[in-house]
Order: C-alpha cells, then structure tokens, then sequence
C-alpha cells in the first residue's frame, strides 16, 4: 500500500435537502460544492497547500490557479518563500549578467 494520500475517503455529510440544495441540484453536484469549499477554507487558513488544493480537486497548477483566482482566494506566499525567490533571481540574474560579460569579452 502506497502513502496516506494515494487513499480515497468516502465522506456522508447529513444536512436538511434545502441547505444542501444550495450548492446544487444533484448529489454529485452538491459533493463537488462541498469538497471546494472545503478546500478553499482549508487553503486560505495556510492548511492546504497549492498542491493539495490541485490534488484534492484533480486539478493540474494552472487549472488550480484559475479555481483560486475564479473564487477571489488570495495566493498563499509567504514572506520565507518571497525571500527565496528573491534569492533565486538574484543568483539567476547574476548568472545571466556574468554570461553576457563574457560573451562581450569574446566578440
């Protein structure tokens, strides 16, 4: 057997029909609803990642990025990884730089 996640989980939430009529007219309809909402609340408390947002909903990072936007959810991004990036482009336009020093020495 795989990782936890590889598992599926069948989940039964009980609710009154006009509540649960909210988020649609079908019960697959309506579990789809629930999963995102789900999801999302998860995603904006820091509790999901990107990712686990895309894999709960089957969602490649350009469809998840669409989903979020799509639902006025606000990336998650840290300032730790906003520093990170900042590292990266540095030594990527240093790199860059340095590269075109020397192809300018050779010509």
């Amino acid at each position: 057997m795989g990782p936890w996640y590889d598992l599926e989980m069948d989940i039964v939430v009980s609710m009154p029909d006009p509540v649960a009529r909210q988020w649609g007219e079908t019960p697959q309809a309506i579990g789809r609803h629930v999963i995102e909402d789900a999801v999302i609340e998860r995603y904006r408390t820091g509790r999901l990642s990107h990712r686990q947002v895309g894999e709960a909903l089957g969602l490649d990072y350009w469809q998840t990025e669409t989903f979020l936007a799509a639902r006025g959810v606000p990336v998650n991004y840290s300032s730790t990884e906003l520093e990170a990036d900042e590292a990266t482009l540095a030594r990527l336009t240093d790199s860059s730089e340095r590269r075109g020093r020397h192809a300018a020495i050779r010509g």
